[in-house]
């Protein structure tokens, strides 16, 4: 290594030059990241002018051809969200997360754990949302193919499987691949505990129509 001795002001001088570039990078906007491309959006970062769906926690959009099946509880509490289209079924679930780190890779782990006890092999791929998980399961109808995705969100997970052709074939997807690109998730402010549902709900007008008999049931369908 080579020292040299430099004038009294050469030193300065590159201390100025330093301040100054410092100075500027201060004074530089911060780069502030624009919305998705697509969902499921985060609740302040949906775009607006779309018909939704409102649940609660999710907000489903208005897609041509696609059913939505609530199985809600009498009191208008959902418990299980599927969107229906031909022959193809896409089952939503939405959970708490902290706020510094996602939480699919850990529940994907817990679910091939859980389907490996259960007798049926899982296998993780590459997906348009990051890794997935798929499966075959034997169920009284015979088997069947389940895909898994995970999105995290800022303190959320949308968890969805797939079953159908789209569970083989993403490209068979089709309206319920739509669904899942509009979902908008409301997160709410409440502190909640890690991977507890967030809460969803049958809108006021859709639970006043279904009455107590047709909730008790446990099937509001509607054509979103």
């Amino acid at each position: 290594m080579i020292f040299s001795r430099k004038r009294a002001g050469a030193g300065r001088h590159a201390r100025d030059q330093r301040t100054e570039a410092l100075d500027a990078n201060e004074l530089a906007e911060p780069v502030i990241p624009g919305p998705p491309d697509r969902g499921p959006y985060d609740v302040s970062e949906a775009p607006a002018g779309v018909q939704r769906l409102d649940l609660g926690s999710l907000q489903i959009p208005a897609v041509p051809e696609v059913e939505v099946r609530v199985q809600a509880d009498p009191q208008g509490v959902i418990q299980q969200v599927v969107l229906v289209h031909g022959q193809n079924a896409l089952q939503l679930g939405v959970f708490a997360a902290p706020r510094s780190e996602g939480i699919w890779d850990e529940v994907r782990e817990e679910i091939r754990q859980s389907l490996f006890n259960d007798g049926a092999a899982a296998q993780e791929a590459d997906g348009e949302y990051g890794t997935e998980l798929h499966a075959r399961v034997r169920t009284p109808d015979g088997l069947t193919d389940l895909r898994f995705i995970g999105v995290d969100g800022p303190r959320w997970m949308v968890r969805c499987v797939y079953q159908g052709a789209a569970a083989t074939d993403p490209a068979a997807a089709g309206p319920l691949a739509s669904c899942l690109e509009g979902l908008v998730v409301d997160r709410g402010h409440e502190a909640k505990p890690v991977r507890e549902p967030l809460p969803l709900r049958l809108p006021r007008e859709v639970a006043e129509q279904a009455g107590p008999a047709a909730a008790a049931a446990g099937e509001a369908p509607r054509e979103a």
